[in-house]
């Protein structure tokens, strides 16, 4: 750990056990099989089979994984793999520019980056422990995608002004700027050190916000915090009937007239009003809301992306999965 790491206050009472509460063994939408709180082993084992051919898949189409449509189809495969439901709205490239698109997003679980790749194959910037990861770690090593080493914050001013040089280029690229997970949306601040490379590059920035629901209710059964392993969380995940992920593609926000604490905010600001139900301008429209001086890149602890003090917010997961149980409770009485 450095003095840059980003941290979270979710812990696992933020998180919803499959099944595991009152509200899910009195609720009639969930499958009588399950409402015990366990998955029969039969269903299980299913999903475990189904995962593993997907992944072996994966892996046996080498550099072909690459191509945005063998990649999206793997993407698809681990979520249906899984039971996981995709709700999305796109496209995550915003269209007609000269420029690529910077694509930030909330971040809830390593699951978040499965379903980016189910909507619309972009290169992704993750942290380098990412690439040894079973699952995801296959979907994003032969992709093109950026793997940054945290434990070297003095690295990140040549890593914005590469990834700035791939937005003047043409290349699109999606980023989760909190730097770690949070249980349920929209989390934590944005970190404002990727929102330098889309304002050197005078790329837009696509505000993405990911979400996940059980039958119907905002669910953290799918959120990889604290001191949770991926197994755990993979398990977690196989074992949640009803399972679902929302991607919602908001519009794009232009850099004009930003600095890079003001994209940053504004980016936040969307995400946080699409899962508080706060109406926006429709996906067509662009936005550009803020006015900000000129934005160079200053010291670590200036540049957000893997940088800036720890995260201060209140956790909003344990008020969540509260909300989850008194909704399935009062429905099912």
């Amino acid at each position: 750990m450095n003095a840059w790491d980003v941290v979270s206050p979710c812990t696992q009472r933020c998180v919803t056990p499959p099944y595991g509460d009152r509200a899910g063994a009195r609720n009639r939408r969930v499958p009588a099989t399950a409402r015990n709180g366990r998955m029969p082993a039969a269903a299980l084992l299913r999903r475990y089979a189904s995962l593993t051919a997907t992944v072996g898949g994966a892996l046996a189409d080498g550099t072909r994984l690459a191509e945005p449509r063998v990649l999206q189809r793997r993407a698809r495969s681990v979520l249906d793999a899984l039971r996981v439901g995709l709700d999305a709205t796109g496209p995550l490239r915003v269209p007609g520019t000269a420029t690529g698109t910077l694509i930030v997003a909330n971040h809830v679980s390593w699951l978040d980056v499965v379903a980016l790749l189910a909507v619309e194959p972009v290169p992704l910037v993750a942290k380098r422990e990412v690439a040894g990861w079973p699952v995801v770690g296959p979907l994003t090593r032969r992709t093109g995608n950026r793997f940054l080493n945290r434990d070297a914050p003095r690295e990140l001013p040549v890593f914005v002004r590469e990834l700035a040089a791939h937005l003047r280029g043409g290349g699109s690229v999606a980023v989760f700027p909190q730097a770690t997970t949070w249980c349920t949306a929209p989390g934590g601040p944005f970190r404002r050190a990727m929102f330098q490379a889309a304002l050197w590059a005078a790329a837009p920035v696509r505000p993405v916000a990911v979400d996940y629901d059980r039958h119907g209710t905002r669910s953290t059964s799918a959120a990889y915090v604290g001191g949770d392993t991926l197994t755990g969380s993979l398990h977690r995940v196989a074992a949640t009937g009803g399972l679902s992920v929302r991607i919602r593609a908001l519009p794009p926000l232009l850099p004009q007239g930003h600095d890079r604490r003001s994209l940053a905010a504004a980016a936040h600001a969307a995400v946080s009003g699409a899962v508080g139900g706060a109406g926006l301008v429709g996906i067509g429209d662009v936005v550009a809301i803020g006015v900000g001086g000129p934005g160079g890149l200053g010291g670590v602890g200036d540049v957000g992306g893997v940088g800036g003090v720890p995260s201060r917010a209140p956790c909003c997961g344990g008020a969540s999965r509260r909300a989850e149980d008194r909704t399935a409770a009062a429905s099912h009485p």
